[in-house]
């Protein structure tokens, strides 16, 4: 049997194809036994059999079987040689489940036998011409027929199909990439949770630090102090502070002293439970040692649940893949949410609660600062004097009047510096101070004499006098009391009391957020954290395999057609127990151009190898349509390397590559990447750490054997396998545009080759000319001449039809067209039947054993 003959496998839908003839290599029971396993989808059973022409009756038994686990329809590809000019089939070969297509031997020079088998066979095994060609033996005589072909095929030249296998690989797996950073905003919102350090709203009236509490009871001790701190200070600060003995009663900086030490005794309160609760897990140990400092923890909030975080990031990690991210950007953005979201344990907010509360902000919170009045001291003197002037003009009274104007102000200076509220009653804390008395004093008496000596000069009437007095004495006075304000206010200012009272909300807010997110939340977040970083391993792993595998089989020799890509291949010996020899891509990349150039000794007489793992002779198992089977030879003659030029009924046309294919490539192997994460989710929800990365990773290189199969086959015209059986189906509903890939592109965008030479074949005209029949000038008489007789079936494939190049390029074509899900091939399949006496039916009794 001939690897170059069939495909390694089928795609979907396809008939399956098996090799009989007896130059094959393998076991022929072992063939069917194949075949029979081979999926086929539910009621429809195909089969297209390659079988030399004199050995159908000697195989009745096996075509027996094909046919003996239910209807089965079978095409019969029979090989003959020049010098027969007869057929004979049993009655398991007759319409309307079987059909003979009979093909003689006629290789042209420098074309071989299998170059013009293997596009047939291609054709045939299409679903749509398989039923058709059988419909059409059905109603030729004998259901045999000679046929006549003429075939166009559209393909990729091996620069473009490499290209383009190695852009969508990367357009899959991305270039690697720094894990970044993620936000509250860019997540879903039971992740958001974890990441923007807010509160639920169930938990907006909790009481987390109870009146009761070692916790609570500092801060309403702390609170108390910067109370009666901010009562004292509002005392103090107007007239009564200055005038009357109200300052005796308030000691605002023992006030500011309790302050400081309250607030002192609660940071510790707060940082013993955070250090005492410091691990990354909650327990309920931990509850009871937090219940113990005061700190009381609520159930877990309904807005978040350890169940709801793997459904979160499967959301999560489709949104960022339909955003058309790489798997490296996509594994970037996940490490990146995972290290976010990992839990540290209260302890790591010790830091935290030293900037809010540490011994600096304590030290400059009890601090002792001088209290200062009056402003400067030139502009003292100068308005002292001034209003000293004012008040001695009075005439002969002046002279006592004025002086004592500026003794009232140097008094009132004297006073603030006395009930200065830096100054504790008892004299235990004094900040200091300074009120500028003396420059007053100076001020005031000078500025009297001078306002005297005015005053008995200018002879004022003494009502003018008396007016002046009263507006000095009251200017003094209330400028005393604005001083007196201010510099109270100033000094307030900056010991800046109050800032207890922002301390402690930041301390309480550090509580909380701690509480929530370092103990409540810390069970979620570390289920988020080690599903994030799990998912974002697979998605790296999953990279990495795609992009090794991929360069991996963009270096081996395609499989399939056109045949001018096959290279030299040739069987080996297994081993005694039938099974083909183990071997690794370690040991083939040891060796330099190993595989062309392989050229084994033939398996010794007397032994027959057996199929594949895989049960079947077209496949090389799992491991990919790349991997050559070694027990696969053909017909024990070693083929020619280098191009193989295609029969004369065959055209080829090759592009360059069409705008859609990289992108319809890229999208086939995205959504197989994300039916490969739909199997791993459940694995993330039980137990992140123990998911089994190889198992995926094979899967991620099956979907790309597949993928690079379908680009061999049809350059990706046809649909990726529906897959049955999601574990999360509704999951994926939202991602439709992604995961279903049955909306294709036209061909002409995939391939960049026009249809138009398709549709001038196809034209109406049944011109027989066009085709070239598969035998040589002796057999022609073997054939009927009744033009009638013939059948013929045209077939294109959809993909040449839609899309863009649109419907007018087909019209004109004929209505019996049989249009294809999948191939690259179209063209015209003439059914000649023979003469009746050429045919022979053989009844079983007839036979014999095969």
């Amino acid at each position: 049997m001939s690897a170059r003959v069939l495909p390694e496998r089928p795609l979907p839908g396809h008939a399956v194809c098996l090799d009989l003839r007896t130059a094959g290599a393998y076991d022929l029971d072992a063939v069917v036994r194949a075949a029979l396993d081979a999926p086929q989808p539910g009621g429809e059973r195909r089969f297209l059999v390659l079988d030399e022409a004199d050995r159908l009756v000697a195989h009745q038994l096996l075509y027996e079987r094909l046919s003996s686990y239910g209807p089965a329809h079978i095409v019969c590809l029979a090989v003959g040689v020049r010098g027969e000019r007869t057929l004979s089939r049993t009655l398991t070969l007759r319409p309307p489940a079987a059909g003979v297509l009979w093909v003689f031997d006629t290789a042209e020079d420098g074309v071989p036998g299998e170059a013009v088998l293997r596009p047939l066979v291609d054709v045939l095994s299409t679903p749509e011409v398989f039923d058709a060609v059988l419909r059409a033996l059905g109603e030729v005589v004998h259901g045999v027929a000679v046929p006549a072909v003429r075939v166009l095929e559209h393909d990729l030249t091996d620069e473009a199909r490499a290209r383009a296998w190695r852009q969508s690989v990367e357009g899959l797996t991305g270039p690697d990439v720094p894990a970044g950073t993620v936000s509250a905003e860019q997540v879903p919102g039971a992740l958001a949770l974890l990441l923007d350090e807010g509160v639920p709203r169930s938990l907006s009236d909790h009481r987390w630090l109870p009146a009761q509490g070692r916790a609570g009871l500092r801060l309403a001790a702390c609170e108390e102090a910067v109370g009666d701190a901010v009562d004292g200070y509002q005392r103090i600060r107007g007239a009564a502070g200055l005038l009357t003995g109200v300052g005796r009663t308030v000691d605002l900086p023992g006030d500011i002293e309790r302050v400081t030490g309250e607030l002192e005794r609660f940071r510790a309160t707060v940082a013993d439970a955070f250090a005492a609760a410091g691990g990354s897990r909650l327990t309920v140990e931990h509850r009871g040692v937090l219940r113990d400092r005061g700190i009381e923890l609520p159930e877990m909030p309904r807005e978040i649940s350890r169940t709801g975080i793997v459904p979160a990031l499967r959301d999560h990690t489709h949104e960022l893949i339909g955003k058309g991210l790489p798997l490296r950007s996509v594994a970037a953005r996940l490490a990146a949410l995972s290290a976010r979201t990992a839990p540290v344990g209260s302890a790591a907010r010790l830091a935290r609660l030293d900037a809010i509360c540490g011994p600096e902000r304590l030290r400059r919170l009890g601090g002792r600062y001088p209290f200062t009045a009056g402003g400067s001291r030139p502009v003292a003197f100068a308005v002292t004097g001034a209003l000293a002037l004012l008040a001695g003009v009075w005439p002969v009274l002046g002279w006592v009047l004025g002086p004592a104007a500026g003794v009232l102000a140097t008094g009132l200076a004297h006073l603030m510096l006395r009930r200065r509220p830096n100054r504790s009653p008892d004299g235990r804390i004094d900040g200091g101070g300074a009120t500028g008395a003396a420059p007053r004093l100076f001020g005031g008496v000078l500025g009297g004499l001078v306002g005297a000596g005015l005053g008995q000069f200018l002879g004022l009437p003494l009502w003018a006098g008396a007016v002046a007095l009263t507006v000095s004495l009251m200017a003094i006075v209330l400028l005393a009391l604005r001083d007196w304000s201010r510099a109270v206010d100033d000094w307030w200012a900056r010991a800046d009391p109050e800032e207890a009272w922002r301390i402690l909300r930041e301390v309480q807010n550090l509580v909380v957020t701690t509480a929530v997110h370092d103990w409540l939340f810390a069970e979620v977040r570390h289920h988020c954290s080690a599903g994030a970083g799990a998912v974002a391993r697979l998605l790296r792993g999953l990279a990495d395999t795609a992009e090794a595998h991929g360069q991996r089989t963009s270096s081996l020799p395609p499989d399939g057609p056109p045949e001018e890509r096959f290279r030299t291949e040739s069987a080996v010996p297994p081993d005694q127990d039938g099974a083909a020899p183990s071997w690794s891509w370690d040991e083939w990349e040891g060796e330099d151009d190993l595989w062309p150039d392989m050229d084994e000794e033939p398996a010794p007489p007397g032994r027959q190898p057996t199929p594949p793992p895989s049960g079947s002779p077209y496949a090389s198992g799992r491991s990919g349509p790349f991997e050559r089977d070694p027990a696969v030879s053909f017909g024990g003659v070693s083929a020619v390397s280098g191009p193989v030029p295609a029969p004369a009924w065959l055209e080829r046309r090759y592009g360059d590559g069409g705008p859609l294919l990289v992108d319809t490539l890229v999208g086939d192997l995205v959504a197989g990447t994300l039916l490969i994460l739909d199997r791993c989710w459940a694995g993330v929800e039980r137990d992140p750490g123990a998911m089994a990365p190889g198992v995926h990773e094979q899967r991620i290189v099956e979907l790309l054997d597949d993928t690079r199969l379908r680009l061999e086959r049809d350059v990706a015209a046809s649909p990726p396998p529906r897959t049955e059986g999601l574990r999360e189906p509704d999951a994926l509903s939202g991602l439709v545009a992604l995961t279903d890939r049955t909306d294709r592109p036209d061909a002409a965008r995939l391939t960049g080759v026009a249809p138009d030479a398709v549709a001038r074949l196809l034209l109406a005209d049944d011109d027989p000319g066009r085709t070239v029949a598969l035998c040589g000038p002796e057999h022609l008489r073997l054939l009927s001449h009744d033009p009638i007789a013939a059948r013929q079936v045209r077939f294109v494939p959809e993909a040449m039809r839609r899309g863009a190049a649109g419907d007018d390029v087909w019209r004109g074509t004929a209505e019996d067209v049989v249009w294809t899900g999948a191939g690259r091939h179209a063209g015209i399949l003439r059914l000649v039947p023979l003469r009746a006496d050429v045919v022979h039916t053989v009844r079983a009794e007839e036979a014999g054993e095969p």
